[in-house]
């Protein structure tokens, strides 16, 4: 399966993809210096959720999709070098109302997790 969604997304932003397939997605992001928030090379939160986004979009894989809400928690730092997995699962479908899960991970270690609510819409959002 390819990506039918963000096809213009810079992957060093928001990580790439690995797995996909129906309703699903695995997406990984090797964090950067330049996603640092401090001196000690604790990454910004910013950058997780961008991934975490990002999977939950492939998991639903529409060209048309939007993130409408998120209900999220980051439950333990990501430093710079780490490899953070997002794992997303598509768990319900309501018209055009599509709910992800994700988790994020470092190796074993979660380190995020939420639930997104997008809307497939009928065309691009900057054509309403």
């Amino acid at each position: 399966m390819t990506p039918n969604t963000h096809l213009g997304i810079d992957v060093t932003l928001v990580g790439a993809p690995v797995a996909l397939s129906e309703g699903r997605a695995t997406v990984h992001l090797t964090t950067t210096d330049s996603m640092a928030a401090d001196a000690r090379g604790l990454v910004h939160g910013g950058f997780v959720f961008g991934l975490a986004d990002y999977a939950a979009m492939l998991a639903v894989n529409d060209p048309n999709v939007v993130l409408g809400a998120a209900d999220t928690r980051f439950l333990a730092p990501v430093r710079v070098g780490d490899r953070v997995v997002a794992e997303a699962e598509r768990v319900e479908v309501k018209g055009k109302k599509h709910v992800v899960k994700v988790v994020g991970r470092v190796a074993e270690r979660a380190v995020f997790e939420g639930t997104f609510t997008t809307f497939v819409l009928d065309g691009h959002v900057l054509d309403r």
